[in-house]
């Protein structure tokens, strides 16, 4: 899991709280093809912008599995704007982290998934009375990957023509930033896995060894 990678991760970027107001944090999600197109051009420009992390995320519902890549990101700000811009005309979501968040709103942290589950735990957290702010969201508008299990158990024939209908699927992906009271992050992450979202507290990269 991601939490398991958070110190390789520090050393990889080597960014501390001192940021540039130049610099800045980059969250994209959405399909594997996106994903590789906007780690593509930040690779051709890794002078410009860093990969932090990426990870490929699966959520098994019933018989459908849906599939979709995560990354982030750090660096100039106009390189970053050109980023997100391919995400975006690629159906991909995104969330341009400005230091003022990092210096202003305590606690942050990143919620990834289904924008199903993103409303659950909304609901749900809600009820529970836990404190956090939401500051930023955005939703993915391209088609998402899924596998529906219930395929490989038809006929071979029939299985190639229906088979190709479910491996996208115009589900909404959400990526959403909240700034929450300490005493409310561990119920938040233990709510958010409830509900199968990705959940990383983004303080852990500004922390230095």
């Amino acid at each position: 899991m991601i939490e398991n990678k958070i110190k390789t991760l520090r050393k990889a970027a080597k960014v501390s709280t001192m940021q540039d107001a130049d610099k800045i944090w980059c969250v994209i999600a959405g399909s594997e093809e996106m994903a590789n197109n906007v780690s593509y051009e930040a690779i051709l420009n890794k002078e410009r912008v860093t990969i932090l992390c990426r990870e490929h995320i699966t959520s098994k519902e019933s018989f459908v599995t849906q599939k979709f890549d995560f990354l982030m990101l750090y660096g100039d700000e106009n390189k970053i704007r050109d980023l997100s811009l391919i995400s975006k005309e690629q159906g991909g979501a995104y969330l341009k982290i400005a230091p003022y968040y990092t210096k202003n709103e305590p606690n942050l942290i990143l919620l990834v998934g289904m924008d199903n589950h993103i409303k659950k735990f909304l609901g749900d957290s809600e009820k529970r009375h836990l404190n956090f702010k939401f500051l930023l969201e955005d939703q993915t508008t391209g088609f998402i990957e899924t596998d529906v299990s219930i395929t490989s158990k038809m006929p071979s024939l029939i299985k190639q023509t229906f088979d190709p209908l479910f491996k996208v699927a115009d589900v909404a992906l959400s990526t959403v930033l909240i700034s929450a009271d300490e005493k409310d992050i561990k119920e938040i992450e233990l709510l958010s896995r409830r509900n199968k979202l990705f959940f990383i507290e983004f303080d852990k990269f500004l922390k230095e060894d």
